[in-house]
């Protein structure tokens, strides 16, 4: 049994529990930035995925949630366990109104049929209130 599955299933269940607390709310529509660890040799640094949530599936320590975007016109797609240890944070950027659970409709689209409805996000209606003030 590897290192990482022991401390996940026995010591570390509960830290891990409460880093899932910690990242915020989405769903499948909203555009995320995923922050993750890469291990490159000896060093460690972050990684930026910035796409739109396909599906957010599972419950509990198995839940996971897909990711989606396009690079050099080509479409790449990560999915991430809430409970890994690598994601460092996650930033809401943008949220859509879609009425699926799953957008895998996206997948066929390109351009600007591939857009979703914006819907207005509540950090932009905070910056909107300060800006006022």
């Amino acid at each position: 049994m590897s290192d990482f599955v022991r401390d996940a299933t026995f010591g570390k269940a509960t830290d891990i529990q409460k880093a899932i607390k910690k990242l915020p709310e989405f769903k499948a529509g909203d555009t995320i930035a995923v922050y993750s660890k890469i291990k490159e040799g000896g060093k460690e640094r972050l990684q930026k995925f910035q796409g739109v949530v396909l599906k957010v599936q599972g419950s509990g320590m198995g839940k996971s949630f897909t990711v989606r975007k396009m690079s050099s016109s080509i479409g790449v797609e990560k999915t991430y366990p809430f409970s890994s240890p690598f994601l460092d944070k996650i930033e809401l950027i943008s949220k859509a109104k879609v009425r699926r659970g799953r957008l895998f409709f996206l997948r066929e689209l390109s351009g600007r049929a591939a857009r979703l409805k914006s819907d207005i996000f509540q950090k932009d209606k905070e910056k909107e209130k300060d800006k006022e003030e």
